[in-house]
């Protein structure tokens, strides 16, 4: 029995109680290879799941090494024929992502999806992730390039992120204080969470389109300051003034 409220689909045909399974499903993902960061808990780890099962080789990139050998085995021990591998990547770190970007060079020979799951203070960096994948929808689209670039949103959904921010905690103590069905309704589970990462990850209704937001596995409408210019320039050259500090720092 599905408890989420809002169970009414859309124009995709999957609504905000579709699973990760769901909206991939008779998807042949075999010939992919997807870099997936943040897989070592909640959504990540489903995507990583979600992505093997439907055959794509899935390379993790984690910070915690031995965390990510974990869901690997986790995935291979439900999906035998699954290609899962773990990466060291901090994405913090200038010097980790030039690193594993080397050693995924040498070891891979081609990326097909790129999904991004890390952050740190979440509703900013949120907004910095939809203002980026527009620009770089926009450049790649300018420059020729046939490479898509969109954002998705999970939705209100209780997840590791509540450690590293109180707002969210006190939000999840309150949703799941909720009698019963109530609570459940306003928080999605992991695996509906997941679901709009993997549709716009594989879902064929996907193909070509590129400066998109999507929730609920369909078209969303962000907010008002995700399509600010001016707030993507401030950023991008705030961006672009730390690298050179970092560089200037390494020479």
């Amino acid at each position: 029995m599905k408890l989420w409220l809002f169970n009414r689909k859309g124009p995709s045909g999957f609504s905000a109680s579709s699973t990760a399974e769901e909206v991939t499903d008779g998807i042949d993902g075999s010939g992919l290879t997807a870099i997936v960061t943040g897989a070592t808990s909640g959504i990540g780890t489903e995507t990583a799941r979600v992505l093997a099962l439907r055959g794509v080789h899935v390379v993790m990139g984690v910070r915690d090494i031995a965390a990510g050998k974990d869901v690997k085995e986790t995935i291979v021990k439900e999906i035998p024929s699954a290609k899962v591998d773990a990466m060291e990547l901090d994405l913090s770190s200038l010097a980790s992502v030039r690193n594993f970007a080397s050693e995924y060079n040498i070891q891979h020979h081609q990326l097909n999806i790129l999904i991004y799951n890390g952050f740190r203070a979440y509703s900013q960096s949120k907004l910095a992730n939809i203002l980026h994948a527009n620009e770089l929808a926009r450049r790649l689209k300018e420059d020729g390039v046939d490479i898509t670039a969109n954002s998705v949103h999970p939705g209100a959904i209780a997840t590791n992120i509540i450690r590293h921010n109180s707002l969210f905690r006190s939000m999840n103590t309150i949703l799941h204080a909720l009698p019963g069905i109530a609570g459940k309704c306003l928080l999605k589970n992991v695996q509906q969470g997941t679901a709009t990462t993997c549709y716009v990850a594989l879902h064929p209704q996907v193909k070509g389109k590129s400066g998109f937001y999507f929730s609920d596995s369909k078209v969303a409408q962000p907010s008002s300051q995700a399509l600010n210019v001016e707030i993507f320039l401030l950023l991008y050259n705030c961006k672009m003034q730390t690298m050179l500090l970092i560089k200037l720092d390494l020479a």
